[in-house]
């Protein structure tokens, strides 16, 4: 039996893309902190769907996490066709002024875990004849942004590292790509401080369920990158052309912290 794996299942897109998984037909392997959140989802799921849900809890910042989880997968023969590493959050602020700890465990969670998890469970990966990896990144990913620093800095390196992971891995039977998606209707604003934001982000934002239909099909047709969203498109494009010390400076005028 084939599953797929879902980090930061629990709420927001990690949510969304596991109702979009499962109804496509994938059993599910789910794991965020929350026990009781991830028991509620696995057996909605299960009952909307009629898949193979199993949860599992686990804090991915903890020292040895994803080797954990890995090693509970082989144990438990979940064989892997899909592994999707969603597990991240941001802080808004100065840096000299944010707590030092939240951002290493930023930076841990969204670049540190993601690596360990991925490399531990290549060889669960390897024994389909094709299989995926998905990682989430942002827009921010293309961009610089003062106040917004660590976040910005850790999805340019999961954008980065996928590229060249898509490019290492295509011989072997593994497709890697990477979703950055613009401001979504999820939890991610409260947790990162930026409620003001919110406003803004319910004007522009997308549904976390119509980025993740976009997701799971730019994966499936085996696309690199994946911006969902025209206005992500253009805003991607545009940024690209643009100049650095352009982008930066009016980037640091929407997200400063007033």
């Amino acid at each position: 039996m084939e599953y797929a794996l879902i980090t930061g299942a629990s709420k927001g897109i990690g949510k969304a893309l596991a109702y979009e998984l499962a109804k496509r037909g994938y059993n599910l392997v789910i794991t965020a902190r929350s026990k009781e959140l991830l028991s509620k989802l696995a057996e909605d799921i299960a009952n909307k769907h009629g898949v193979v849900v199993h949860s599992h809890p686990i804090d991915l910042t903890e020292e040895g996490a994803p080797k954990r989880l890995a090693y509970w997968c082989t144990v438990n023969e979940y064989r892997l066709k899909i592994l999707v590493n969603n597990a991240g959050f941001g802080l808004w602020g100065s840096f000299d002024k944010l707590p030092l700890n939240e951002q290493l465990n930023s930076m841990n969670l969204n670049m540190t875990a993601l690596v360990s998890l991925s490399h531990h469970l290549i060889p669960n990966l390897k024994k389909n004849k094709k299989s995926y990896i998905l990682n989430v990144a942002s827009v921010a990913s293309f961009l610089a942004i003062p106040s917004f620093s660590i976040y910005a800095a850790t999805k340019s390196f999961v954008l980065s590292f996928s590229r060249s992971l898509h490019r290492e891995l295509a011989r072997k039977g593994i497709v890697v790509s990477c979703v950055c998606p613009g401001a979504t209707e999820s939890e991610f604003l409260e947790r990162a401080g930026m409620t003001s934001l919110g406003k803004a982000a319910d004007t522009f934002g997308m549904s976390a369920e119509s980025v993740a239909e976009i997701a799971v099909k730019g994966m499936l047709k085996g696309k690199v990158e994946i911006v969902p969203g025209l206005i992500n498109k253009v805003a991607a494009g545009v940024l690209k052309l643009t100049p650095r010390g352009v982008s930066e400076k009016v980037a640091g005028k929407i997200y400063s912290k007033r």
